[in-house]
């Protein structure tokens, strides 16, 4: 169940990922720096809190608080990136990190004690908590790109008027149980 269990949240992890970056793709360079108002945070605002947290939480995760003493978590919301390639590197380095942190782990290790702030956490428990967590800034980056997007909006999902056929096609097939091909996993 433990091998299952880590198989299971890397692909939702490589799907929120691939979310993320098909959403961002879509967007002119400029419009990853818009802010509505104060109150809300850019594009890049919210790519530079996942990779401020990715970081903290998934180095040295084993061995050291999620909660490093070198993270400055409220300078991530400050709107300083200028260029799409900052927020990209930034994006990489982020879950470079993270998803290296759990492709490195073992299934015996998932009921491992961890702290974060200071608190304890099985691996299970971190995990699951940022698999919360990360979704919900994604989500924020798919809602604004897709506000922002001044042509059309290529679905991530099933477009809109589009779910008769795309189910019509999927019952038409023969039932098994596979691993998602990218495409698929978009829908």
């Amino acid at each position: 169940m433990t091998d299952s269990y880590l198989e299971s949240v890397k692909k939702q992890f490589l799907y929120y990922k691939m979310l993320g970056e098909k959403a961002m793709a879509q967007l002119e360079p400029d419009q990853l720096f818009f802010m509505a108002n104060e109150d809300t945070n850019s594009i890049a605002t919210i790519v530079k809190h996942l990779a401020g947290n990715m970081l903290s939480r998934w180095t040295d995760f084993m061995t050291t608080d999620g909660e490093k003493e070198w993270r400055q978590r409220d300078a991530e919301f400050e709107n300083d990136l200028t260029t799409k390639d900052e927020v990209m590197q930034l994006w990489d380095k982020g879950w470079d990190c993270f998803l290296f942190a759990l492709n490195s782990l073992e299934p015996h290790q998932l009921t491992n004690i961890i702290y974060i702030r200071n608190e304890g956490h099985t691996v299970v428990e971190a995990i699951n908590r940022q698999l919360a967590h990360y979704p919900y800034h994604i989500g924020q980056i798919v809602f604004s790109a897709k506000q922002l997007k001044n042509s059309s909006w290529d679905s991530l999902s099933i477009p809109r008027n589009a779910s008769k056929s795309y189910n019509a096609e999927k019952f038409a097939k023969d039932k098994s149980i596979k691993n998602f091909t990218d495409d698929e996993m978009k829908k």
